[in-house]
């Protein structure tokens, strides 16, 4: 198996369960509801990511032949810092289509506590610790369950019901964040996803500090 990053960095965790927590963010390349092409983005299975994971090229990013070697790579960013806290994140992209038990398990040795965050279409390898489910459109999920649900929120014909008696510890909305930046629809979908959980307290406001703060 080799393993494709985008880009590897340490930084604070930005949204939902784990926010404010200093981890080593590990985009895999890749994705299974979208090519990360524009010009694929209308037909796409996901059409409202606003994330780059194509390619290597990122900070950091590269391609590891072995468990052994990504692990190195994740501890080159951690650097000195107190090992009892290491933290990796591992996102995309869909972290899923190339996380493994072999690097989960060298991972663990390497004394990392590891959160994945997930579209939820794949089942999930044993051994991660906190796992984040974020729903995508109608897309079937095959998780479901795991710490934490993340729905950005509002999507086309997605209810938040419908995921509200799965298996999870929490529960978060998140505003979409208009792909344009309109400030007057971001606004309106923060009103959306406020106005939700004032009327169902099973579920908790998600915000993006990272883009609050200016933390990548």
């Amino acid at each position: 198996m080799v393993y494709s990053f985008k880009e590897i960095f340490l930084t604070l965790q930005g949204e939902g369960g784990q926010a404010g927590r200093v981890a080593v963010f590990a985009r895999f390349a890749g994705c299974n509801l979208w090519s990360g092409r524009e010009q694929d983005r209308a037909t796409a299975a996901c059409t409202f990511c606003d994330t780059d994971f194509v390619g290597t090229d990122g900070e950091g990013g590269g391609k590891f032949d072995t468990p052994e070697a990504a692990v190195a790579a994740l501890d080159a960013h951690w650097g000195q810092i107190d090992p009892a806290h290491k933290s990796v994140v591992f996102t995309g992209g869909e972290p899923l289509l190339q996380l493994d038990a072999p690097l989960i398990a060298a991972v663990k040795s390497a004394g990392y506590f590891i959160a994945v965050e997930s579209n939820g279409t794949l089942r999930a390898p044993i051994g991660i610790d906190w796992l984040c489910i974020s729903p995508k459109g109608e897309n079937r999920l095959h998780q479901t369950s795991g710490q934490e649900l993340k729905l950005v929120w509002p999507q086309d014909r997605v209810d938040p019901a419908e995921f509200a008696r799965m298996d999870f510890e929490r529960f978060y909305l998140q505003p979409k964040d208009p792909l344009d930046q309109n400030p007057a629809m971001r606004a309106a979908h923060t009103q959306a996803v406020i106005d939700y959980c004032l009327a169902h307290p099973q579920w908790r406001m998600s915000v993006q500090t990272h883009k609050v703060v200016g933390v990548r």
